[in-house]
């Protein structure tokens, strides 16, 4: 049996010489923040060579790319690029009595 540890995310990247220390979160069941959302929680940390960060830093972006091309996610640029032409659409299509409805994005990838 293989250990497997879920993460919501990195909480703090930190580098001190050649090593990266990365800080796993997950989101708290107990601790919420002021509007009440569950707050980051450290879990784990990841400590590597910077080599071996660079690597995984661009084994994700490749991983992103693939997600990008397929169609699971969309980059926060070309989520704002549709927006605009939507909006521009949007408007030529409303009358002047009534305003053009807001075209929501997400700001969850970059």
């Amino acid at each position: 049996m293989h250990n497997e540890l879920f993460a919501d995310g990195m909480g703090e990247i930190t580098v001190t010489g050649s090593i990266v220390r990365i800080d796993l979160v997950s989101l708290s069941a107990t601790e919420k923040d002021e509007k009440n959302n569950p707050k980051p929680a450290f879990r784990q940390r990841v400590i590597m060579p910077v080599e071996a960060f660079a690597n995984a830093v661009d084994l994700m972006q490749r991983a992103l790319a693939g997600l990008v091309e397929t169609g699971a996610i969309r980059r926060v640029a070309d989520v704002q690029r549709l927006s605009v032409a939507a909006i521009g659409a949007a408007r030529a299509a409303d009358s002047p009595q009534r305003p053009a409805k807001p075209v929501n994005v997400s700001p969850n990838f970059t």
